[in-house]
């Protein structure tokens, strides 16, 4: 292996270290050396390795990599760019887009340090352990019984397991910086799916937040502080309304002041996260040392019950109908409640005279055998009360009246999709570890491995608990929501030990916490969608104060929270929030899976235990449970995200992230291109596939612009276009100019609405440019089958570079090419797109049949709304023996069958003489066309002229009598050798030979083939103007240039002289093929 390696003298060493030590320095700052090119370099401007003048450090400086020297400045050596791609810092999603500015704005920072454990396994489990385990989870074991229960929580922690997978291999394929799951989904799945996603993901967090608050209250008034409520019960059955006021209103509070919180110091709410997470945990171990606690002494929570339904122990103290004391019977409390009077005679409600009172334990243990009764569902209506089952009961009066009585009542009807809804929020959160990949010592390894075992740690508390719920505690407590049976008490905290309070507190303080964190991260969500730019209504959110908090998005998302909060009820909040969770889920797992499947050279993630079948099952168990939850919801998170995707389509930012989206239409584009067959389409197919080729200027603007305008009229967006056009010169000297005209042209396609692709090509040549463009735009079987261009109205100056032979050259190709060909004449008098024509006619002269073009393309024009409500008139030309009547009829019978509407029309030419105008003007045209020839000439030889000029002053100088060889005057002339007599006769030869050639001019007599043909273009042009001069367009078959090419410049007469006098003039050249057919 060849090594480079500098001999460096013993005596020289020290000084060679300080040297490179010195250099070291320079490259740590960051200080970049002057370079230039060649031997302009001052380190270069000796040529001799031992030149005295260099010191021995500076000798070899910069040789080694000289051959790269002149491209430096936009490629930067491997050795300066290493350390700032090794060192990458995460910075906020949306602030910084690109390396260039980071490079500016990078400041020193303190390197991530935190691990999996604490940066995100921990943030997990705080994130998914919360209200619900708290709250509702031993009331849905006790009406879904542990069986379906376990159903639920196995189906809602399978769903998060596989997102966790497919985001473990999104996060690890490259760095993602703060925004989460909205970074991922919109770089794997583009701007309108990012946006749309991100956008629920925040209406997600948000309601989260208003469901944590929610939880809070619902502690702190049933729970900690019943008397705190501001709203009392005042009739029977109110209850369930008070509740909800009283949430409203210290919901509002807590939002204001958690708002306030977030406002004045993110900083304290990152600090109590910890005491929080604490909190839950502290929580769940007290479950499960009550657990353990059962098997041997079980905590004495009696519940009373009357036959086989529940009572309320908040409005009696002992479980009797009557006590005996001191020989004397007396009612109590609950004999009151039933009975119209404390006397034992009184008349009391038929339930309670013929049941029983009894008193069983609520929490008998975990080796009870409770586990058996609980397996199994208790679904119940709203309203309806709570009964034990298997316990003996007698059936009163069906009129007897439950209100008012102290029965456990349900508050709302239940079922098993119901109970996925509520239950689905307690498994969210799985996102917490790679929204702080930024933070991370090794986010490509801790995200992964800390996810997956904090949703792992998760589902085994959840399982166990479901288990361990139905084996201690009755059924009637798990269906008892709110404790009623038990004095009021949290269920879950008559099973925690050493007291109910651990739970109380616990729960309190996590809701606390969790709505506080949700406070926090919704509005850097939403700050890092506002800044990327693709939602332009939402940007005013992307400000807020000097050191970068959201402000604005804080309010907004009080306010949203707000929303939340006025529904008031956890259960109906709990469904809302699950829709815009399991949506996000659906798009993570399907940005991984379409990633995996498009096999795109940038998706190599470190995770490797992933598959794209995992993907979609994770993303059909997210879609299944989103319809399981609430099909309505559903249908609403869908119809809000598909609302913001067409927003975004439709005004949002341009942004080409390399999404896999655009992966996705490449690869269906490349298979429907193979699909495509290469060959003509069947005519019941066949459409105008355009190359519309432009003109521009030389500020590279289209000279033509309403020539797109009739693009867009005639295409109304379907089928292909090519804008093409040309410019000449060298592609290396030309790229810029390139560029800049495909902008242009660009641009006026997007406000000409004209959709379809540029191709600006550079050619020496102008017209080869053109036949580059006819013989190779387009891909496949998606090629252009008809050209559309304007007439060059300047055809007869010959400065104009798109002269008449360039024109005639281009109809020819197309002929040969077997395409279609439009010419437009007068195109700057067609309608732009804002113009409507409210009458007139479209008129078709058929002269000749071709293929139907001039059929199919008013019918194709009168689909847009310019020309929407012109009539459409077919003329035909009858000859002397044809017969008119007979001919109108057909053509009638011909349109009917072809479901063309259009009035039809016979013009008879009979045969005359031609007459004087025809045949002066002939004569005018080739005594033009000769004219033309000699000044071409002339020009010719004044240029010669100027060379004998030179070489006769050239040969004045030298010596007599001496042949002189002359330099050329012009550049890339010949170089003649002349003596004064050639001179002289060579100048009188060609006066006598250009005056001779005019003479000629005036004394020519026109050609019969062209007297002809001028004859049918002026009778013709006679006819259509008697008939069509008021037409708002007219379309006539456009003869073809002749065979000679000695007669192109009166070809281009011929058609001048056709069109003569009529406003727009659509000329049309079929391909050769039928392009319209009367089958179905």
């Amino acid at each position: 292996m060849p090594t480079s390696f500098t001999v460096v003298p013993v005596e020289a060493q020290d000084e060679e270290r300080q040297r490179n030590g010195q250099q070291r320095e320079e490259e740590d700052e960051g200080d970049e050396r002057d370079r230039g090119t060649g031997d302009g370099i001052a380190r270069e401007s000796s040529p001799f390795i031992g030149s005295a003048e260099l010191g021995r450090g500076n000798m070899y400086e910069g040789k080694n990599m000289a051959l790269f020297e002149e491209e430096m400045d936009s490629n930067p050596m491997v050795s300066s760019l290493l350390n700032k791609l090794a060192n990458y810092t995460n910075l906020t999603q949306g602030v910084v887009e690109h390396e260039a500015d980071e490079d500016s704005k990078r400041k020193e920072v303190k390197g991530p340090q935190m691990g999996t454990f604490i940066g995100v396994y921990l943030p997990c489990l705080q994130n998914i352990l919360g209200v619900i385990l708290f709250l509702r989870l031993t009331w849905i074991v006790g009406t879904a019984g542990v069986l379906e229960s376990f159903i639920i929580v196995f189906m809602c922690c399978a769903c998060t397991m596989l997102t966790a997978i497919s985001m473990s291999a999104i996060a690890t394929n490259g760095v993602v910086p703060a925004g989460g799951s909205y970074y991922m989904i919109s770089r794997s799945l583009g701007p309108e799916f990012g946006g749309a996603v991100g956008l629920c993901f925040y209406l997600g967090t948000t309601f989260a937040g208003a469901m944590y608050i929610l939880g809070t209250i619902e502690i702190l008034l049933t729970y900690i502080s019943p008397s705190a409520a501001i709203f009392k019960v005042a009739d029977v059955g109110e209850e369930t309304e008070a509740m909800l006021n009283n949430m409203r209103v210290y919901g509002t509070c807590i939002i204001i002041l958690m708002a306030i919180v977030v406002f004045v110091g993110v900083k304290y709410v990152n600090k109590l996260a910890l005491v929080f997470l604490a909190c839950v945990i502290l929580s769940i171990i007290a479950i499960y040392a009550g657990v353990i606690k059962t098997a041997f002494d079980p905590p004495d929570f009696p519940i009373c019950l009357l036959g086989n339904r529940t009572l309320s122990k908040r409005s009696f103290d002992v479980c009797a109908k009557y006590t005996e004391s001191n020989n004397e019977t007396k009612t109590t409390l609950l004999w009151r409640l039933f009975c119209d009077s404390s006397l034992l005679n009184a008349t009391c409600d038929d339930y309670f005279s013929l049941n029983n009172v009894t008193e069983i334990q609520g929490i008998p243990g975990i080796m009870s055998g409770v586990l058996t009764d609980n397996l199994w569902s208790a679904y119940s209506e709203k309203g309806s009360i709570v009964e034990k089952k298997d316990q003996p009961s007698v059936a009163g009066s069906e009129e007897s009246k439950m209100g008012g009585l102290p029965y456990v009542f349900t508050d709302i009807m239940t079922y098993f999709t119901m109970l996925v809804g509520i239950y689905f929020p307690s498994v969210t959160g799985i996102m917490a570890g790679s929204n702080r990949s930024g933070d991370l010592k090794d986010a490509q390894k801790s995200i992964p491995t800390g996810t997956i075992l904090a949703i792992s740690t998760t589902s085994f508390i959840y399982l166990s608990c479901i288990v361990l719920f139905g084996a201690c505690i009755e059924g009637v407590i798990l269906r008892d929501k709110f404790g009623e049976a038990v004095n009021g008490n949290l269920v879950v905290g008559t099973l925690a030990w050493p007291s109910p309070w651990v739970i109380v507190i616990g729960s309190f303080f996590s809701t606390c916490g969790a709505g506080l964190q949700s406070l926090t991260g919704a509005p850097r969500l939403l700050q890092a969608i506002a800044r990327d730019g693709i939602v332009p209504f939402i940007q005013i959110f992307g400000h807020g104060k000097a050191n970068g908090e959201p402000t604005w998005a804080l309010l907004l998302t009080a306010g949203i929270c707000e929303i939340g909060i006025l529904i008031a009820s956890l259960d109906s909040v709990a469904p809302i929030l699950s829709m815009f969770f399991l949506m996000c889920y659906m798009f993570v797992n399907l940005a991984c899976a379409v990633q995996t499947l498009l096999r795109t050279p940038n998706w190599r993630p470190r995770f490797k235990y992933y598959h794209w079948t995992l993907s979609f099952l994770g993303m059909s168990l997210c879609l299944a449970l989103m319809f399981i939850c609430s099909w309505y919801y559903a249908l609403i998170a869908m119809l809000i995200a598909g609302c913001i995707y067409k927003y975004i389509e439709y005004r949002g930012a341009e942004k080409e992230w390399g999404d896999g989206i655009r992966g996705l239409s490449l690869n269906a584009a490349r298979y429907a291109l193979l699909r495509v067959e290469d060959g003509p389409p069947h005519t019941k197919n066949w459409r105008p596939q355009l190359l519309v080729l432009l003109n521009l200027d030389n500020e590279q603007l289209v000279k033509h612009p309403r020539l797109l305008s009739f693009t867009s009229q005639l295409k109304a967006g379907k089928g292909l276009t090519i804008v093409g056009s040309v410019l000449q010169g060298i592609y290396l000297d030309k790229c810029m100019e390139t560029q800049k005209a495909e902008e242009n042209v660009k641009a006026l396609m997007g406000v000409e609405k004209t959709k379809g692709f540029c191709q600006i090509v550079v050619s020496p040549n102008f017209r080869d440019g053109i036949s580059y463009l006819i013989q190779s735009a387009g891909l496949g079987g998606m090629k252009h089958n008809t050209v559309l261009m304007a007439w060059p109205q300047s055809w007869k100056q010959t400065e104009n570079r798109f002269s008449w032979k360039n024109f005639v050259d281009t109809v020819r190709e197309t002929t040969a090419a077997q395409q279609a060909l439009l010419v437009a004449k007068n195109i700057d008098l067609f309608p732009t797109n804002q113009e409507r024509f409210t009458e007139g006619n479209i008129d078709v002269w058929w002269i000749v049949h071709d293929g139907g073009m001039l059929m199919l393309l008013p019918f194709l024009l009168r689909q847009h709304k310019v020309w929407r409500k012109c009539k459409m008139r077919i003329f035909t030309v009858a000859q002397m023996d044809d017969n008119s009547i007979q001919m109108k009829k057909d053509l009638q019978m011909f349109l009917y069958h072809l479901r063309l509407n259009a009035q039809v029309e016979v013009v008879e030419m009979f045969e005359n003489d031609i007459s004087a105008f025809t045949y002066e003007k002939t004569l005018m045209m080739e005594q033009r066309s000769q004219m033309l020839k000699q000044m071409q000439l002339s020009k010719n030889e004044r240029e010669r002229e100027a060379q004998l000029i030179h070489d006769k002053n050239t040969a004045s100088r030298s010596a007599p009598a001496v042949e002189a060889s002359v330099a050329a005057a012009v550049p890339e002339k010949v170089q003649m050798t002349w003596t004064k007599e050639k001179f002289v006769a060579e100048k009188h030869k060609n006066k006598d030979s250009n005056m001779s050639g005019f003479k000629d001019i005036f004394n020519m007599k026109p050609n019969q083939s062209n007297v002809r043909r001028m004859h049918t273009a002026v009778k013709l042009n006679g006819v259509v103007l008697n008939k069509s001069q008021h037409a708002q367009l007219v379309l006539l078959n456009m003869p073809g240039p002749p065979k000679n090419r000695k007669g192109d410049e009166n070809y281009m007469e011929f058609l001048e002289v056709l069109t003569e006098g009529l406003d727009r003039v659509l000329l049309v050249r079929g391909s050769g093929r039928e392009v319209i057919t009367i089958y179905s």
